[in-house]
């Protein structure tokens, strides 16, 4: 009996700081946003709140990945290869129109690299991984949760671009989103899907659809009351 509870402790140990890990990431992830929300919205002080995006965006990436489990070598590639990829399209696409149109980034995204903000491939990240997640939880075939995924991520996109351009992320030619812009955050967002799906990476994260629903809520919010 003494054996038998001395093994056990342990591993009970470590499922219950996993719980509290979830919790509080879970509260601090609302929380933040909430703030995030009242502040460009109803503050008077806009411009003080889109300064803090890069920390919004910093943090939500380290509650993320903070409950990602096998960080084995399949997992660090997945990563590096979709921070560059994003990053370089999004570079492309700021000088020469290609991939998505003709678009300049603000300054609210912080420090940039050739007039690309250096936490976009964050973000591409944080996207492909949040919704090709929630995608793998599906019992179907791998391009048909690729698929899903990059539609979660159009979808969100659609709501994103008019808040962006209000709060300073980027801006589009004409203040107009063309059509360009989804066709090539489609074809990007798949390939990169697909990576996700057809690697060995890890895909269960009890965090990562929340992270979804809530930068979901949080630029509709945006969205339907610009």
């Amino acid at each position: 009996m003494i054996r038998s509870i001395t093994h056990e402790t342990p591993q009970s140990t470590i499922k219950s700081a996993k719980g509290v890990s979830f919790w509080v990431s879970l509260a601090i992830l609302v929380i933040f946003h909430a703030v995030g929300f009242w502040g460009l919205q109803f503050s008077g002080r806009p411009m003080y709140f889109q300064e803090l995006t890069p920390l919004n965006l910093i943090l939500t990436n380290i509650l993320l990945f903070s409950l990602h489990r096998h960080w084995n070598m399949q997992f660090i590639l997945f990563a590096v290869v979709v921070m560059l990829a994003g990053f370089f399209a999004e570079v492309i696409g700021v000088h020469t129109g290609l991939l998505f149109g003709n678009y300049q980034y603000g300054e609210a995204l912080g420090l940039k690299l050739w007039e690309v903000p250096l936490l976009i491939g964050v973000n591409w990240l944080l996207l492909v991984y949040s919704t090709g997640t929630i995608a793998a939880s599906l019992q179907t075939k791998k391009w048909v949760k690729a698929l899903v995924g990059t539609a979660l991520m159009v979808l969100l996109d659609y709501f994103m671009e008019p808040v962006a351009m209000h709060y300073d992320f980027w801006h589009w030619q004409n203040n107009e989103v063309p059509l360009t812009n989804y066709i090539g955050w489609f074809g990007l967002a798949f390939l990169l899907q697909l990576y996700f799906h057809l690697t060995a990476v890890y895909k269960q994260n009890p965090i990562a659809p929340i992270v979804y629903l809530v930068q979901f809520l949080f630029f509709i919010s945006l969205y339907l009351l610009l």
